[in-house]
């Protein structure tokens, strides 16, 4: 095991002992939770479930979603922000798919390569990696490693990836740090770290249960 592997699960295992094993909320089938990730996008968990509570309470199939007048759906999404541009990416994704699959279904993916899988994936307009990566972690538990803003500066700032490495280099990266059988918790835990404790103007060094194995240059007191 080389040495930013190893401290790498030396990170993981603090943040256990200060979070505990983290539990998201109940996982979603695949193409609920498609939908889901492509609503947070540029906002915040709160708005992203208002904008999708709102989509499926007016139409509460994913076919009707599909089917609907552009503008039911963007109505429906506003909550979420950015509903022009998120509502006719939805209903175009979910197209291609019953295209494609005959269906909307993705559990087919499960039994896929997971680089394979996040291929088909990430070939849609506006599925990213994180997008991705989300998907095949939390709803098909397959082994992969969703990057979102708090774990890129967190990883940044402790040194698990080089500073200038951009946020799609660092999915594949900490998938090769990190030991797949931590992911899930390791990625929430993570999130955590940045939200509670590593913030973005002024992270709370001294509370950080991993100050002692961070090489953040410009550690507060």
């Amino acid at each position: 095991m080389n040495d930013l592997k190893k401290r790498a699960l030396q990170i993981h295992k603090k943040l256990l002992d200060a979070f505990g094993e983290p539990i998201w909320r109940n996982p979603l089938p695949a193409i609920d939770e498609l939908v889901s990730t492509i609503l947070s996008q540029n906002t915040n968990d709160v708005n992203r479930d208002r904008g999708f509570n709102a989509l499926r309470a007016k139409l509460p199939t994913w076919e009707a979603v599909r089917d609907a007048n552009a503008e039911d759906v963007i109505n429906a999404i506003r909550p979420a922000g950015l509903a022009n541009q998120k509502g006719p990416r939805i209903q175009q994704v979910l197209r291609t798919i019953t295209e494609e699959r005959g269906s909307l279904n993705l559990d087919f993916l499960a039994g896929l390569p997971v680089e394979e899988a996040r291929a088909w994936l990430t070939k849609f307009n506006g599925v990213g990696p994180k997008t991705a990566a989300i998907v095949l972690c939390f709803s098909l538990n397959m082994p992969a490693f969703p990057v979102d803003t708090h774990i890129y500066r967190v990883s940044g700032r402790t040194g698990l990836r080089p500073e200038k490495m951009t946020v799609e280099q660092a999915h594949p990266h900490l998938e090769s740090v990190f030991p797949p059988e931590t992911y899930y918790a390791a990625h929430l835990n993570l999130i955590r770290l940045g939200r509670e404790v590593c913030g973005a103007r002024k992270p709370s060094c001294p509370k950080c249960p991993i100050n002692k194995l961070c090489e953040y240059k410009e550690k507060t007191k």
